[in-house]
């Protein structure tokens, strides 16, 4: 199993990090640790590892690539095992993640990926305590696992708590730089262009370290850069597998112009209306021509009667939002324990 950690000043993380992976039993590991020019003491920390533990291997950039550039050359460039794993420096393995993930691998040679419950966390020396029950495996069809993802419009998938088969990741190539973020997304939707897809639920399979820094809350917070890639998304899917049903396209708009709606929803509910309620109605009647069909759309004009002020003091619609609350939590339920939305 190849483990590639692409490291960027997170030097204080890394050696919690490898030992996540080397820890893990039943499997035979190789750790490549790739610094992209970090302005710490990743160097340092890097060889102190690769002289404790021969299985650790590392190098480092001369100019600063990027992540996506540095995720694609350990993936396709050095990567050699049977299966490889993409762990970002803060990020954690959890015991055992891989050799249940390589069960799934030798008893269904068709799956190219297998993902698993992932848990998000904040300080690696307080990892919240999670409820471990018994493995079970399920096994999708590449193509009712994409259904599945246009359906929800959703990924269900953060990263770490991924093990892709090598051959079929490069296979499909690396990530596209054209996507810095909704990349993760159209890459596990290409791979399930190609090969079914596994999940194992019960115990967690990754940790994965949500921060203020993180590029998913400062570079790319903008609600307009998640709700366009997404669609920019399952567009590009469909173009490059002209197999997939076309019918296929409309459940993944219908889904996201809905979302799209209800963050204009909520802004009338807030009374934070600045301009951005035209923006995402736009949005959506461009992605979705037909808004008359979605409720999120009908929300929206009974909320359009009401002063903003009224509804934030008042919360006159507050059943529909607990409503659509109580769905988020069956959905997010749903995806913790069965890996899908």
């Amino acid at each position: 199993m190849d483990v590639v950690i692409p490291c960027y000043n997170y030097a204080h993380f890394l050696p919690s990090c490898v030992r996540s992976v080397l820890d893990q039993p039943g499997v035979d590991v190789r750790v490549l640790v790739i610094d992209d020019t970090s302005s710490d003491n990743t160097p340092e920390v890097m060889a102190e590892l690769m002289a404790a533990d021969k299985r650790v291997e590392g190098y480092r950039h001369e100019v600063n690539k990027g992540h996506i550039a540095t995720y694609n050359e350990g993936l396709l460039d050095w990567a050699s095992a049977d299966y490889t794993v993409l762990l970002s420096a803060d990020d954690l393995l959890a015991p055992g993640a891989l050799q249940r993930a390589a069960a799934v691998f030798e008893q269904n040679p068709d799956v190219g990926m297998v993902y698993g419950r992932v848990v998000y966390y904040s300080d690696h020396n307080a990892l919240p305590k999670v409820t471990q029950l018994p493995t079970t495996t399920k096994v999708w069809r590449g193509e009712q696992w994409i259904e599945n993802r246009f359906r929800s419009s959703r990924n269900v998938i953060s990263s770490p708590e991924v093990v892709v088969r090598t051959k079929v990741q490069q296979k499909v190539g690396g990530y596209r730089a054209d996507l810095p973020h909704a990349g993760d997304l159209e890459m596990w939707l290409r791979i399930a262009a190609v090969s079914d897809i596994g999940y194992v639920s019960g115990k967690p399979a990754a940790y994965y370290r949500v921060h203020e820094n993180s590029m998913m809350r400062t570079t790319f917070k903008s609600v307009f850069a998640d709700l366009e890639q997404r669609r920019d998304v399952f567009d590009l899917v469909l173009e490059q597998n002209p197999g997939l049903p076309r019918r296929l396209k409309p459940l993944a708009r219908k889904a996201i112009a809905g979302d799209a709606l209800w963050r204009a929803v909520r802004l009338h509910d807030r009374d934070q209306l600045d301009g951005t309620e035209k923006e995402l109605l736009d949005f959506a009647r461009e992605t979705y021509p037909a808004l008359e069909e979605l409720p999120e759309y009908r929300a929206l004009l009974r909320r359009q009667r009401f002063n903003p002020r009224l509804l934030s003091r008042t919360q006159l619609f507050l059943a529909p939002h607990a409503y659509k609350r109580a769905k988020l939590w069956v959905g997010t339920q749903r995806w913790k324990w069965r890996g899908e939305w």
